[in-house]
């Protein structure tokens, strides 16, 4: 079992001149179930190397034993810094692609063509895509093999914006994952702010929030035994 992770590249949280990146505790807490069950992780980003973290997620406040585990792993941490390039990577050789969020998969990831086509290709083949809190954005211009985009009549859920605007960024954000997900015809539903609520429509697994990520890989674990 291998599964390929996809992390941003993008560090700027639009023009605020505050750092942003990928969410710790939806790297780690999917890291561990998936190192847990015997997987063989690979992890990727559009620049290659260490990808940027977003420094809220490491704030105690959102602290957790999986991002405390992560923190001490000398051997996960290694890894994250030789993330290889998104552009060498292909679906051949992964039985699932994981994307964890962060707001930097809206800026670099949903525009990215190496990212758009390895969903295409990893859907098309018939392997599972999973996506957390803001990654779920990344499939906007992502389509199915009927030209329609991939999201059209499937259940699906993201980030709210009920939790952008909690968060302060709704007039930030290049978009709402919330409201784009509905206007490319997904089947968008959610739960509580900030509770964990994860939605599966056959190959395509999505988690809203932080929350949700440990619940979303556990989907995507069980999906491939």
């Amino acid at each position: 079992m291998k599964i390929l992770i996809v992390l941003t590249s993008h560090d700027q949280l639009g023009n605020t001149g505050k750092k942003t990146g990928f969410w710790l505790e939806e790297l780690a807490a999917p890291y561990y179930v998936f190192k847990d069950a015997g997987a063989e992780l690979v992890l990727a980003s559009p620049k290659g190397g260490q990808p940027p973290l977003d420094p809220k997620s490491n704030e105690p406040d959102f602290q957790t034993e999986a991002t405390r585990r992560f923190e001490k792993d000398s051997a996960a941490t290694a890894q994250l810094a030789a993330t290889r390039k998104l552009s060498e990577v292909t679906h051949e050789g992964f039985d699932a692609i994981f994307y964890p969020g962060g707001h930097g998969p809206m800026w670099d990831l949903a525009s990215d063509a190496h990212s758009i086509r390895l969903i295409e290709t990893t859907y098309a083949a018939g392997k599972p895509v999973t996506l957390v809190c803001h990654a779920p954005g990344v499939l906007r211009d992502v389509k199915g093999a009927d030209g329609k985009p991939l999201v059209a009549g499937k259940d699906v859920t993201g980030f709210t914006n009920g939790e952008e605007d909690a968060v302060g960024l709704t007039d930030v954000v290049p978009f709402l994952v919330e409201d784009m997900l509905k206007e490319k015809g997904a089947n968008y539903s959610k739960g509580p702010d900030w509770a964990s609520y994860v939605r599966e429509d056959g190959l395509l697994i999505t988690g809203q929030n932080p929350a949700s990520s440990e619940a979303a890989a556990k989907a995507l674990i069980a999906r491939l035994k």
